[in-house]
């Protein structure tokens, strides 16, 4: 079996194992002074690349679910975190039509959990760049 392998660099690892915790309903399987790591069965990738004007690099990452009721599950999940999530319904962005949550790890990088409705003709825009300008969205107290 084949796995996309994700590496972020962090600076606090408490906070970010709350965060993925939270994330990936599950604890890290390793855990040392330095280092977490989560083999995940689920979810699989949705990898995409787009050039439209912003800073090469990772632009955001994010988990595609396969129904409403499993992006609740994950909003709910975060929210009982204590982490901060911001809601999108109907949005049009990268030639589809989806219901998104937005929220933001501990490092800043931008995570967008959504259920795609359709496909659209356009590429639309979305609520990611608005979020990651907050002074604090993610883990408040």
């Amino acid at each position: 079996m084949k796995k996309l392998h994700i590496h972020i660099a962090v600076e606090n690892l408490s906070d970010s194992i709350h965060f993925y915790s939270a994330m990936f309903g599950e604890a890290p399987g390793v855990v040392k002074e330095d280092y977490a790591k989560w083999a995940l069965d689920e979810p699989s990738v949705n990898f995409s690349l787009s050039k439209r004007g912003r800073t090469p690099g990772l632009n955001h990452l994010g988990i595609q679910v396969d129904s409403e009721v499993e992006l609740k599950a994950f909003e709910s999940r975060l929210r009982k975190a204590k982490i901060a999530t911001e809601q999108q319904e109907g949005a049009s962005c990268c030639y589809a039509y989806s219901d998104k949550h937005w929220t933001i790890d501990p490092q800043g990088l931008s995570w967008e959990l959504f259920h795609t409705l359709s496909s659209i003709p356009r590429y639309g825009e979305d609520t990611e760049e608005r979020l990651k300008n907050a002074p604090s969205a993610c883990c408040s107290p």
